[in-house]
């Protein structure tokens, strides 16, 4: 084993604590590893003036950590799953995947109970287009603004008055322990999470197994099952911040419980399916449900968005 090993991280309050809680993870089982970060500021953090889906994607956010894996100056790179591109580029792979955070979105308000409460007119911060078309079906009283910046940004946005409410997703916050700024869950019949979302993963180079086996206290099986089986949904139809997705798995009594949405941007259309079946076919089923979604009409919402 080396003695050294570089996290590659974010320099956000959020992705800090979570190289940090791998870092404190790896140092406990490895007592004898030095475990160090290396911080950066990636294009997607840079760029705030603009919602992710008209600047490139979240692939922003990853772009220059892969880049220090490849020049060999930091081995992994500790990154929320939701801001991981369907496909990784050659060379790269998630090694392992951590146990997942709640992975609902949350409602948070220094004036309303929920979203149900907000008066007409109220103005909604959020930097999802998935997030958006679920609150322009439930709300169209509501008007949707874009929201970007780190949690604590926003949060100051909300506190300025700029917003009546915002959503963020409850696993950031309860990580940065601000869990008490949550207004109300919103639990996921009413807004389906993200792809990824509360979950962690773990990336590095192609055939690096002395870290894949490094890593293996690490990885949490069932969180690894329910993020492949969303993500091969996504994948299958090509999903990214540009299309209004979501896609959410669960094991519940060992079977997994896969649900899948594509939506017009107004929320005006929307196509949902659900299927269930076995956690070691979640890849299978993931990539099935994606084809379901398309045969009730998701391509054409798709090709739209394409135009």
């Amino acid at each position: 084993m080396n003695k050294t090993l570089v996290i590659a991280s974010r320099e956000s309050a959020l992705a800090m604590w979570q190289a940090r809680h791998i870092q404190s993870r790896l140092q406990a089982l490895y007592p004898q590893l030095e475990v160090s970060i290396l911080g950066m500021t990636t294009t997607g953090d840079q760029i705030l003036n603009s919602p992710l889906a008209k600047i490139g994607g979240k692939g922003l956010f990853v772009k220059e950590l892969e880049q220090a894996l490849e020049e060999g100056r930091a081995d992994i790179a500790v990154h929320s799953m939701k801001d991981v591109p369907m496909t990784l580029p050659p060379g790269f792979m998630l090694a392992a995947t951590g146990e997942r955070e709640d992975p609902r979105d949350a409602f948070v308000s220094n004036q309303h109970p929920n979203l149900e409460a907000l008066p007409e007119g109220s103005v909604v911060g959020t930097s999802s287009l998935r997030r958006e078309c679920q609150l322009r079906a439930r709300f169209p009283h509501l008007k949707i603004e874009a929201l970007r910046g780190n949690v604590q940004t926003r949060l100051r946005k909300l506190d300025e008055g700029q917003f009546a409410a915002i959503i963020l997703a409850a696993a950031g916050l309860k990580r940065l322990e601000l869990g008490h700024r949550i207004t109300a869950l919103i639990e996921p019949e009413q807004s389906l999470p993200a792809v990824g979302q509360g979950a962690l993963g773990i990336e590095c180079r192609e055939g690096r197994d002395d870290l894949v086996t490094l890593l293996a206290p690490l990885h949490h099986a069932e969180s690894a099952a329910c993020v492949m089986a969303e993500r091969a949904m996504s994948r299958a139809l090509q999903g990214s911040c540009q299309v209004p997705l979501g896609g959410f798995a669960q094991i519940v009594d060992g079977e997994l419980r896969l649900r899948g949405f594509v939506a017009s941007i107004d929320g005006q259309r929307m196509i949902r399916d659900e299927m269930r079946g076995k956690p070691a076919d979640a890849e299978r089923l993931g990539a099935e449900m994606g084809q379901r979604l398309i045969a009730l009409g998701a391509d054409k919402i798709l090709a739209e968005l394409a135009m």
